[in-house]
């Protein structure tokens, strides 16, 4: 069954962690996703503070799958910064394969940041963000969406 942000933001962090745990990594993406952090999930501040995070921070990502490469769009401009480096790698979730977004070799602001995503319906993904390994929020990637 395809996921919506939506219905994401409105299920609690243990479903959340069993959606991720349950899904395949997927093909590493290429183009431009809609990005939307749940921080609060399952609660009705979730949506309010996604909106507030995607127009004035983060506002998703640009795959370069050719490349093995991303860039962040951030700031109301959507300007793009912080490139992480793309592959197939062992989750520090479960340590099943998932598609790793490594900030470590390629970014001096956001080194110590891990992002892993997995396939879970057509053009989404569920991502985990870590800090110094570290499980922080989860975050919603939508290809094929308008980003305005």
């Amino acid at each position: 069954m395809p996921y919506t942000t939506e219905q994401l933001m409105q299920m609690t962090s243990d479903e959340l962690d069993n959606l991720f745990h349950l899904s395949p990594p997927g093909d590493i993406p290429n183009g431009e996703a809609k990005g939307t952090a749940i921080i609060a999930p399952n609660t009705p501040f979730s949506p309010a503070i996604a909106e507030i995070i995607n127009i004035f921070g983060w506002q998703g990502k640009t795959f370069d799958a050719a490349s093995g490469t991303l860039v962040n769009r951030v700031t109301f401009f959507g300007l793009n910064a912080i490139v992480a480096q793309i592959y197939v790698g062992k989750s520090l979730f479960d340590g099943n394969d998932s598609i790793v977004l490594d900030y470590s070799k390629t970014s001096q602001i956001a080194h110590w940041v891990r992002d892993e995503i997995r396939l879970i319906g057509p053009q989404m993904y569920l991502g985990i963000v870590y800090w110094n390994d570290q499980k922080t929020i989860n975050f919603a990637l939508e290809f094929g969406q308008s980003n305005g």
